[in-house]
C-alpha cells in the first residue's frame, strides 16, 4: 500500500489538531481548564509538527526510513521538552539555576524544542539526498507534462 504513509500522517494530523482543539476547548468549562489543558497543547504541538514533516518527507506514497526515524526523533524530542518544561516546578528567579544563560525549563524549550530539530533534519536530508531528488524518469515526466501544458500565442 504505496499510499499509507500520507494517510497516516493526515490522521496524525487530524488528531494532533483535534487534541489541540480540545485543550483549548476546556477553558471555557464552568470549572476552569482542565489539567489535561497543558499536556493536550504540548503533545498535540509536537505531532502536528511531526505529522506535517511526514507530509512534505513524503514521495510516491512513501516515507524514506531516514526520514522517518528523523520525523519520530523530533516528535518525541518535543514532546519530551515539552513534557519536561510542564513537569518541573516554577523555580525561575534570581537565585534559579542557569543552563547555558537562561532558566532551565526556557533553555529546555529554546534549545532542545527550537534549534535541536533544526539540527536533526537538514542533516536528514542531506543524508537522503541522493534518494529523494528527482530521477530521469522523474524529470521527463516533468518536461513532458510542461510541454503539454505550453499555449502556443
Amino acid at each position: 500500500m504505496p499510499d499509507l504513509a500520507p494517510r497516516l500522517a493526515l490522521s496524525a494530523l487530524i488528531l494532533s489538531c483535534l487534541t489541540i482543539g480540545g485543550a483549548y476547548a476546556s477553558a471555557f468549562w464552568r470549572i476552569g481548564a482542565s489539567t489535561f489543558a497543558p499536556w493536550g497543547v504540548a503533545i498535540g504541538s509536537a505531532g502536528a509538527l511531526s505529522a506535517m514533516m511526514a507530509l512534505g518527507a513524503t514521495r510516491r506514497g512513501r516515507l524514506h526510513r531516514a526520514s522517518a526515524i528523523a520525523i519520530i526523533l523530533t516528535f518525541v524530542i518535543v514532546a519530551a521538552g515539552f513534557g519536561f518544561a510542564l513537569s518541573q516546578p516554577a523555580a525561575e528567579g534570581a537565585g534559579g539555576a542557569l543552563l547555558f544563560g537562561l532558566p532551565v525549563r526556557t533553555a529546555v524549550i529554546v534549545y532542545g524544542v527550537g534549534l535541536l530539530p533544526l539540527l536533526v533534519l537538514p542533516l536528514t536530508y542531506a543524508l537522503t539526498f541522493d534518494d529523494q531528488i528527482l530521477s530521469e524518469e522523474d524529470l521527463e515526466q516533468v518536461r513532458k507534462v510542461g510541454a503539454a501544458r505550453v499555449v502556443e500565442p
